[in-house]
């Protein structure tokens, strides 16, 4: 799987979804879903932050009208790429919110466009542990299509119809068990931490995330901290909306 170097407003277009474009805004949120999730998962946001504030979601290659744009396997050519796509946009201050996988990445483009000189507002890591924490053991990316589906149903991340039609689990499996290989193999750089604050969002069942790997996001910035705790699992954040959006617009 080869990168391609995001170089040119039609590139960057290709990885930029504005769901409710707000040209006036005087500030940006950029949205990076979750291991198997598409931009659209962001919908309701760019919705319910309009117009106050312009939400850019970003699509990885191999869904929705990316379907038949190489895979990136690794989270650093993943974040290169995302980083270069959002160049155009940083024209305005901006946050980063991340889901799962998207909360790595979202840490890793954080990092990058920091050491280019310009630094986030603000970075909202949700349901993932910090990049200093590793769990052994997880290794779904190599285990059978079956096992994914499962580990899919247990989350709660992915319509129950898409799991139950063969055609489409076809299509959406690559995908999802590219997204899982960035997400297992991700190891953070050691890279110096950042200056911006971070809000860590968790679900109080949410197996993939104790509350002391929530923590350890203290020690990734030199910024404000804190951990907000909703009700729920790894998907907190479906049924907590209004709750989440609260965080993110108070900050």
């Amino acid at each position: 799987m080869q990168t391609v170097a995001v170089t040119t407003p039609e590139d960057s277009a290709r990885w930029i979804r504005r769901f409710a474009p707000a040209d006036d805004a005087a500030t940006r949120l950029v949205c990076l879903p979750h291991a198997g999730g598409s931009a659209s998962f962001f919908v309701p946001y760019a919705t319910a932050l309009h117009p106050r504030t312009d939400v850019l979601a970003v699509q990885y290659p191999g869904r929705q009208d990316r379907w038949c744009d190489p895979l990136i396997d690794n989270m650093s050519d993943l974040a290169d790429a995302a980083t270069d796509a959002l160049r155009p946009w940083l024209d305005r201050p901006f946050a980063l919110f991340g889901h799962s996988m998207g909360a790595s990445l979202a840490f890793e483009v954080a990092g990058r466009l920091t050491r280019d000189g310009s630094v986030p507002t603000h970075l909202f890591a949700s349901g993932r542990r910090a990049p200093s924490c590793h769990r052994d053991g997880e290794h779904i990316h190599l285990k059978s299509d079956d096992a994914i589906v499962a580990e899919l149903a247990a989350i709660s991340g992915t319509d129950p119809s898409v799991l139950a039609e063969p055609e489409l689990l076809a299509m959406v499996l690559p995908g999802v068990r590219n997204d899982f290989r960035v997400a297992e193999t991700y190891r953070s750089t050691g890279a110096p931490p950042l200056t911006c604050p971070i809000t860590v969002l968790i679900g109080d069942e949410d197996p993939r995330v104790s509350f002391d790997e929530a923590q350890a996001w203290r020690a990734h910035t030199t910024g404000a901290f804190d951990v907000r705790i909703f009700p729920g699992g790894h998907f907190y954040l479906v049924d907590n909306r209004n709750g989440v959006l609260e965080v993110l617009s108070s900050r």
